[in-house]
């Protein structure tokens, strides 16, 4: 049951035990007090801590694992490039080599990107492609431009249904989430 919420984790009762466990925004927004959830853990064994970091869905835990194996992506920089797109997105943007999401990760410049995108590239599923991820990137690209947090603009840009396509019907439609 969780207990506690604060903007980068949230508190399971597990039997009488508290859990901090750091989730993305998606997850806490799909989570509230006093309710039931049932998460998929990683554990991240450290020399001074021990954290546990949850999702909904098992690809996104799938995701994160391969991200953390990769040298100098640790869980919270994995954490904050899952909070960035869905999987499929993200998974779309390795198999194009487009490293315009990664790089909106505090932390993760150029060279890194290009360096996930390559060690990713070979263990990502071939699935369907998605909207254009360079309209993706133009349109958060645009809202930032226009005064909107990152945070609001990725909120947004979910909320644009995936087949509208085109640059600008996409900022349209992302317009209009955030005016709601």
């Amino acid at each position: 049951m969780v207990v506690a919420k604060d903007p980068e984790y949230i508190v399971l009762d597990v039997a009488g035990v508290g859990y901090q466990v750091f989730v993305t925004p998606e997850t806490l927004a799909h989570t509230s007090e006093e309710r039931t959830v049932t998460l998929w853990t990683h554990l991240a064994v450290r020399e001074t801590a021990l954290d546990l970091y949850g999702f909904l869905k098992r690809e996104d835990l799938v995701f994160f694992e391969l991200l953390i194996g990769i040298s100098g992506v640790g869980p919270k920089s994995a954490l904050a490039i899952l909070s960035l797109a869905d999987v499929a997105t993200l998974e779309s943007a390795v198999r194009e080599g487009d490293t315009t999401y990664l790089t909106k990760v505090s932390g993760i410049g150029a060279k890194s990107a290009k360096k996930i995108v390559l060690e990713l590239s070979d263990k990502v599923g071939k699935g369907v492609e998605g909207q254009s991820l360079r309209e993706d990137a133009d349109t958060l690209d645009a809202l930032t431009a226009m005064g909107y947090s990152v945070s609001e603009a990725r909120d947004a840009l979910k909320q644009v249904p995936k087949d509208i396509v085109g640059g600008n019907e996409r900022l349209k439609y992302a317009l209009k989430a955030l005016a709601t």
